[in-house]
């Protein structure tokens, strides 16, 4: 999983306070105007949101088939498992990418590099989840995937519908990540030792409620008419935020409620 700190910061760097802001660009020294955008206006936020929404679907789908593959599949499933190499790569490739991504902000806006980055966080993003579920029970990746879209279903239209505001809230969320990250942390200097029950169930509700809020947080800021908002050139940024809030929701719930393959 990404680290907590480098999350919180990679998000508090691309958000603005809302208003009307004219955004422009550097090219070749010369200044040009890149558009002018208010948030005022009802057909910029539409096309950013969907712009978003539609980077998310196929993302979603992506992972979604590659989840399938690796749990319905025999032969895929024995071979991932049997080769842990291709996890820790697909993990360095994961935070790498991520961290481009999240930090620098020239390779997640200029086109096609941002799309290409973000392809390749997916693949990777998805194979790990796809090999996290293949050593779970079928029926439970499948109750795992029905409470996660569920869920965050209800958070997305919840978020929009809401007077309050969620982006107002960041500090809160920022004790509560960190409270998770050190409890992760207890759970792997524990886990060589015993097992405790208790204590992994308690981590897994704190994390799945959690980035439960940090996914009301990030619809939010795509909305514009909050504290905070993001700027209409971060629609890569976006999906990406969302996209992890959602994978991070369901792996979550797997350790809650999943049972272990016999």
């Amino acid at each position: 999983m990404v680290h907590a700190s480098s999350k919180n910061t990679a998000r508090s760097g691309a958000q603005q306070p809302y208003s009307n802001v004219t955004y422009s660009k550097v090219n070749g020294g010369n200044h040009e105007l890149f558009t002018t955008y208010s948030w005022d206006d009802q057909k910029v936020r539409r096309l950013f949101i969907r712009k978003v929404y539609a980077i998310l679907l196929v993302q979603l789908l992506v992972t979604l088939a590659v989840v399938a593959l690796f749990t319905f599949c025999d032969a895929v499933k024995d071979y991932v498992q049997a080769n842990p190499g291709w996890y820790w790569a697909s993990y360095a490739v994961f935070f790498v990418t991520y961290l481009t991504l999240a930090c620098c902000s020239a390779p997640r806006r200029y086109f096609p590099w941002n799309l290409i980055l973000l392809t390749i966080f997916t693949l990777s993003m998805a194979y790990l989840t796809g090999m996290l579920s293949s050593y779970y029970n079928t029926t439970s990746v499948l109750l795992c995937l029905g409470i996660t879209a569920l869920v965050c279903l209800s958070v997305t239209i919840f978020s929009f519908q809401t007077k309050f505001d969620f982006t107002s809230c960041q500090g809160v969320l920022f004790v509560l990540l960190m409270t998770l990250f050190f409890s992760g942390f207890l759970l792997a200097i524990l886990l060589p030792f015993q097992y405790v029950p208790w204590l992994h169930a308690v981590y897994a509700v704190l994390g799945a409620g959690l980035f439960t809020l940090f996914l009301a947080l990030d619809t939010q800021l795509l909305m514009g008419n909050r504290r905070h908002s993001l700027s209409p050139e971060e629609y890569v940024f976006g999906a990406l935020n969302i996209y992890l809030d959602i994978i991070y929701i369901f792996t979550f719930f797997l350790s809650l409620f999943g049972t272990n393959r016999e």
